[in-house]
């Protein structure tokens, strides 16, 4: 992929940032806000720069996959979550099936475009075994993984199916690890307590995109 093409890209990684913040406060409850005015205005300032990175790093992972489209687009919607749910912790099912429409239908269209159906069955594939994996964690003793975050976890498994199964172990596997290590550092510096709810769609998002990366 050429110079010009990456920053075009980051371009409009960048277009895309500026838009999240005005479309996740649209799906903000007020009353269950837990981020802080300082937090929230820091999100906005950074969130140009984060979906640049993004972009460019799945622009240069993915650079001749025909899906490249469908992992931008399901990026710009993830990046309206993990905003969502850093303020408030929650996943609103419109954004959520939104990701996954765009997702289904986008790579529906990529396996008909490069005559390679079976790539589609394998992203069906992870969706089930990531949707089936979350539900039983959801259902754990003690366990605070919510089902909006098994909705996430199900959709984010069509572009990680897509790619193979060891992109799809990756992909189930880094968010737990990135949400782990954030949550012991946290509490080893005091910044919350046990009982402190955390949101887990950032790191399902983040671990997502590092997968397809490490493909």
């Amino acid at each position: 992929m050429s110079a010009a093409t990456l920053v075009s890209i980051a371009l409009l990684g960048a277009l895309v940032g500026l838009v999240v913040p005005r479309l996740a406060w649209r799906f903000v409850t007020p009353r269950r806000a837990v981020a802080t005015p300082r937090r929230l205005r820091c999100a906005t300032w950074l969130s140009p720069s984060v979906a640049a990175v993004v972009f460019v790093g799945l622009a240069v992972a993915r650079g001749a996959d025909p899906a490249l489209p469908v992992f931008l687009a399901v990026a710009a919607v993830g990046l309206v979550l993990a905003v969502v749910d850093l303020a408030c912790l929650r996943l609103p099912d419109p954004l959520v099936v939104v990701a996954g429409l765009l997702a289904l239908g986008g790579l529906i269209v990529a396996a008909l475009l490069s005559g390679a159906p079976g790539r589609l069955i394998g992203a069906l594939g992870g969706a089930a075994v990531a949707g089936a994996a979350h539900v039983l964690l959801a259902l754990l003793p003690g366990s605070r993984l919510g089902f909006g975050d098994v909705k996430l976890a199900a959709v984010l498994g069509l572009p990680l199916g897509w790619l193979g199964r060891d992109v799809l172990l990756a992909g189930l596997l880094l968010p737990h690890l990135l949400h782990g290590g954030l949550v012991l550092a946290l509490l080893v510096t005091r910044r919350v307590r046990r009982d402190t709810l955390l949101p887990l769609g950032p790191a399902l998002l983040a671990g997502t995109w590092l997968g397809v990366l490490l493909a």
